[in-house]
């Protein structure tokens, strides 16, 4: 899959694709949902399929100080539009010049003379243009003119999690915050996931017999609520199973947020300096501080015991 950064990266001879826009954080089931129906498109039509996205996410730049806790990462973001049949990803800058494109300047700018776009596929609710002033009726109104055709695709809605609301990232971050993680995977379709270098802390993970990698989270990640959680530690190619906690570790009367994850049963790893990935699988219990120490490694005892059991039944029902 290519990945353009900025409409100059786009090949001079790029030729007629399908293209569908969007933040797409998380790329969610509603997400999957359009982004496979423009994959899909693109098959009928013999022309590639290209996702357009931005960055930095543009309420950061319309209301500064707004940026949302991200789902994913730009990197990870292109790697699961990736598995979906994307044939190119753009990242537009969005800065203040660009958010005041009418949308007939954003049409004919990005879709027209960079994308030679022959159809645009999207949600009903897609906006554009300055002051958001486009929507799927202008965007189509303006295929008539510029040679290309509009498909709306409806999304879906999500079940218990969700009440009945579309999916959608900003349900999918209250649910992260909350410490829904089952709720968040059920419209992720898969589990949430966390990034960093993992640094040095204070160690007392170890010293406790139960030594942690303390993530340095990317910057805006969406952090699910203070707790410890079942889940994975993904490094060095390999995914293992993991007690995941998430605080400020009061036992020792700390301030500074973290997510420590603790790798089931491995011993000896050394992962400081490295980028890892955790994913959250399902809480296990909220954050407390207990009357001794003894009393704190009794319940950790309990809290790896408790996501191993959760680990084990989730990959048993995948099969």
């Amino acid at each position: 899959m290519q990945r353009w950064r900025g409409l100059e990266d786009i090949p001079q001879d790029w030729g007629r694709s399908v293209v569908t826009i969007g933040s797409y954080d998380g790329v969610h089931r509603g997400h999957q949902l359009i982004i496979g129906r423009a994959v899909a498109r693109a098959r009928e039509l013999g022309v590639p399929a290209v996702v357009v996205t931005f960055d930095p996410h543009p309420s950061e730049v319309v209301r500064p100080g707004s940026h949302p806790p991200l789902l994913a990462p730009h990197h990870r973001r292109a790697e699961l539009m990736a598995d979906l049949g994307v044939d190119a990803v753009l990242i537009l800058p969005f800065t203040t010049e660009f958010s005041k494109l009418s949308p007939a300047d954003f049409v004919v700018k990005v879709l027209v003379d960079k994308l030679h776009a022959k159809s645009v596929v999207e949600g009903p609710n897609f906006r554009f243009g300055h002051r958001a002033a486009g929507n799927v009726a202008v965007l189509a109104e303006l295929g008539e003119t510029y040679d290309y055709d509009v498909e709306v695709v409806d999304l879906y809605v999500s079940g218990e999690a969700g009440g009945g609301e579309p999916f959608s990232s900003t349900l999918t971050r209250r649910l992260i915050a909350e410490g829904d993680l089952a709720g968040a995977r059920e419209i992720l379709g898969r589990p949430h996931r966390v990034e960093g270098v993992v640094v040095r802390g204070a160690q007392r993970g170890r010293e406790l017999g139960f030594p942690t990698a303390n993530v340095e989270t990317l910057p805006h990640t969406a952090i699910p609520a203070d707790g410890v959680y079942a889940g994975w530690l993904h490094a060095q190619g390999e995914a293992m199973p993991a007690a995941i906690s998430v605080g400020t570790n009061p036992q020792f009367d700390g301030t500074e947020r973290t997510v420590e994850a603790y790798a089931i049963d491995r011993v000896g790893l050394d992962l400081y300096g490295l980028h890892v990935a955790v994913d959250f699988l399902a809480f296990v219990r909220g954050q407390a501080k207990f009357e001794s120490i003894d009393a704190l490694l009794v319940a950790i005892g309990d809290d790896v015991k408790q996501a191993r059991g959760l680990i084990e039944s989730y990959e048993a029902d995948r099969g």
